[in-house]
């Protein structure tokens, strides 16, 4: 499916009249497809909740009256402290007296897990399928789920080696989602499919953060225990519904039908299906569009960390006003990010079926939108003063806006390189992930003891400005076309060569035993 042009393959997607390859009596609408999209985006909704629940938890397992309590260092800029809004009304305190610096090794025990696995699971699900380590790995972290109150119980090294097997099974779910994505959607429906998976993430954010809440306060086995019973089941169920209703690609789906399959296959141009060519690593790393999104992403994860754990910070110490005593407010900037992410996902698509923008013009643009949209937002943020609702609607604002990544770099992958797409996405992952972590050591060191609106302001400033020269240097170098080292047509080529050059070497070999052999005697 591919046309000659300068010598250089040009992909069926990149040729006009797309719609017009459709399979005779296709008809579009809903197909398997789509349910797979859906399994996906509930999958994604899934893997948010299991590494949210944990903060919502914690609260009320521990006992933070029998904490040693130091005084903490807030600012008088914006008035003086009311005592009776710092007084905490519940009487409701957990068994577990663990240490500000423990709780913090317990939350974060998770995301170690599920960092080390995102590079060994995106190359294993390229050479052996995305769907069975991502069904079975997510089962891992469900069933785990239902042994956390266990190991809290019996002391906090098994909680932590319980979250961090949780953060293990998890690894798989963005390396091979992508993989999977990049079998089932056709490049022209990439943006809303994509931006439907990925949001998912909110969704199960708005979804875990009141409920875990009210299972906390009101659930049975002791409150906080009935957050993992509960999502625990919901998972488990969710992974054999998986394993049992999607398959790998459209080739090996025994209930789709032809005319769809061939729809698929057609406009994919060798990404599905089981072949499996070397992966050329010298060629990606040498690739500036892969760089271009490594860079994105990893100023994205480093933004969005600031955004969302130090802004409420900063309302509890310069404002004296925590956003987390209002489970909507908390939930709002990611009710926000969710829903402009579907609409943005539908302009992106129309902009390519429009035939005005090709795909780099649409990642470039869509992009800009989430990552200087939220830069924006940190600045103004920074120079809101003592207005506690400015504050929240710039929240709100910057977070919504930043749902335009994922019809920009986070679905670009797919583009340069469909057969790769979960390897690329495990190693930008990975990375981004721990950059995300710099954000709040960062941060901590700059307002350490010194809490005011100047030292929150530079927090913000390196935090928008992260965000716009990781999204400018994307607008420099990033691309929406297949690069050459993701070329089907080659394959056959590059097979021979490395059959010949294997067959070289051992031939070297039985020369060099054979001279040696003649040596001895």
């Amino acid at each position: 499916m591919v046309s000659q042009s300068r010598g250089a393959h040009v992909l069926v997607w990149e040729q006009p009249g797309l719609e017009d390859q459709r399979p005779k009596g296709y008809s579009g609408g809903l197909g398997t497809r789509h349910w797979v999209t859906f399994m996906l985006f509930l999958g994604m909704a899934n893997a948010y909740v299991m590494r949210t629940n944990m903060s919502v938890a914690i609260v009320a397992m521990v006992n933070h009256t029998a904490l040693p309590v130091d005084k903490e260092a807030v600012d008088t800029e914006c008035g003086s402290v009311d005592p009776n809004k710092t007084v905490d009304t519940s009487s409701q305190d957990g068994s577990f007296v663990w240490s500000s610096t423990l709780q913090g090794y317990i939350l974060s025990s998770f995301f170690y897990g599920y960092v080390i696995t995102q590079i060994p699971f995106g190359i294993l699900s390229k050479r052996y399928g995305a769907r069975l380590f991502l069904g079975v790995g997510m089962l891992i972290n469900s069933v785990f789920a239902f042994l956390v109150p266990l190991a809290a119980e019996a002391g906090y090294e098994w909680l932590i080696l319980v979250r961090f097997i949780q953060g293990l099974g998890e690894g798989p779910i963005v390396p091979c989602s992508h993989a999977m994505l990049a079998k089932w959607i056709p490049p022209n429906e990439r943006s809303r499919m994509g931006a439907a998976v990925y949001a998912g993430a909110q969704f199960g954010t708005v979804i875990s953060m009141p409920l875990s809440g009210l299972l906390s306060a009101y659930g049975f086995s002791g409150g906080w225990p009935s957050i993992f019973y509960v999502f625990g089941l919901i998972g488990t169920i969710w992974c054999l519904a998986f394993l049992f209703f999607v398959s790998e690609d459209p080739e090996s789906c025994p209930s789709i039908k032809e005319t769809e399959k061939k729809y698929i296959l057609n406009s994919l141009w060798g990404a599905a299906g089981s072949s499996s060519p070397p992966i050329p690593w010298s060629k990606i790393l040498l690739s500036m569009p892969f760089w271009a999104i490594m860079l994105a992403h990893m100023g994205q994860n480093y933004g969005y960390e600031t955004l969302m754990t130090q802004l409420p910070t900063f309302m509890k110490q310069v404002l004296h006003f925590s956003i987390k005593d209002n489970g909507f407010v908390s939930a709002l900037p990611y009710l926000c990010m969710w829903l402009f992410s579907m609409f943005i996902s539908v302009v992106a698509d129309w902009m390519l079926s429009s035939g005005r923008f090709n795909h780099t013009q649409v990642r470039k643009i869509v992009n800009s939108i989430g990552e200087y949209g939220p830069a924006i937002g940190l600045f103004i943020a920074a120079n809101t003063g003592c207005n506690a609702a400015a504050t929240v609607a710039i929240l709100a604002i910057g977070v919504g806006l930043n749902g335009g990544i994922y019809s920009g770099f986070k679905v670009n992958h797919l583009d340069i390189s469909p057969r790769f797409a979960g390897i690329l996405m495990a190693f930008t992952n990975c990375l981004a992930n721990l950059t995300g972590l710099l954000a709040p050591i960062v941060a901590g060191y700059i307002i350490e003891g010194r809490p005011t609106q100047a030292q929150w302001r530079i927090v913000f400033y390196i935090a928008g400005g992260v965000y716009i020269v990781c999204g400018t240097i994307y607008n420099i170098f990033g691309s929406g076309r297949r690069q050459e080292w993701d070329n089907p047509a080659e394959d056959e080529a590059l097979a021979k060569k490395a059959a010949a050059k294997k067959a070289e070497k051992v031939q070297r070999k039985a020369v060099n035993n054979q001279n040696e052999a003649e040596t001895a005697q």
